[in-house]
């Protein structure tokens, strides 16, 4: 966990640890450059072509965003309004800060429950992919799955909020790291 009572307290040169989802987003995303750097060198030099990479690729690629997405909720990276964030009263902020919150969860709790069936349909109706064949549900299933870490991410950082502490914010530029510019 990385939290700090304000952002000047992090020190910004120190390396960090990677959260999980960090590692499988990193994983994901050098696994699609490699099937597609393979995919077309050998598309180049022989005239034929890895049908599977596409369907691969794109599984990896919601893999990372989901991944990614757990991280930066944690981080308190995602993108963000601070011209008007910061020009609130702090209790205001916090007030803001934690309803962004309640609503990404709720969004996310629906990608749940609705992934889930899907992921179920998918394994109830037998289906298989168009490119290589393998049931549906091996790539449906994380999807709910990998949303649920999301939510718990998002509770981490909820209850940070609601202690007054916030999640070190990778993007907060040195300028913004002065006592009066912390959003809490």
């Amino acid at each position: 966990m990385t939290f700090s009572a304000s952002p000047e307290s992090a020190d910004a040169s120190a390396p960090r640890a990677l959260l999980a989802e960090e590692r499988i987003a990193g994983m994901a995303m050098a696994t699609v450059c490699v099937i597609t750097l393979a995919n077309v060198l050998v598309r180049y030099f022989t005239n034929f072509s890895f049908g599977f990479t596409e369907e691969v690729s794109v599984f990896l690629l919601v893999v990372m965003t989901l991944a990614g997405s757990a991280a930066a909720f944690r981080r308190g990276s995602h993108l963000a309004m601070p011209f008007l964030l910061d020009r609130l009263p702090a209790t205001a902020r916090r007030l803001v800060v934690a309803i962004g919150l309640v609503v990404a969860f709720a969004l996310f709790a629906a990608v749940v429950w609705y992934g889930g069936w899907l992921a179920w349909d998918d394994y109830d109706l037998e289906s298989t992919s168009t490119g290589i064949g393998v049931p549906v549900w091996w790539y449906s299933v994380w999807l709910p799955l990998l949303s649920l870490v999301i939510c718990a991410r998002i509770l981490q950082t909820f209850v940070a909020v609601l202690r007054g502490r916030e999640p070190v914010a990778d993007f907060v530029p040195e300028a913004r790291r002065g006592d009066d510019a912390s959003p809490f």
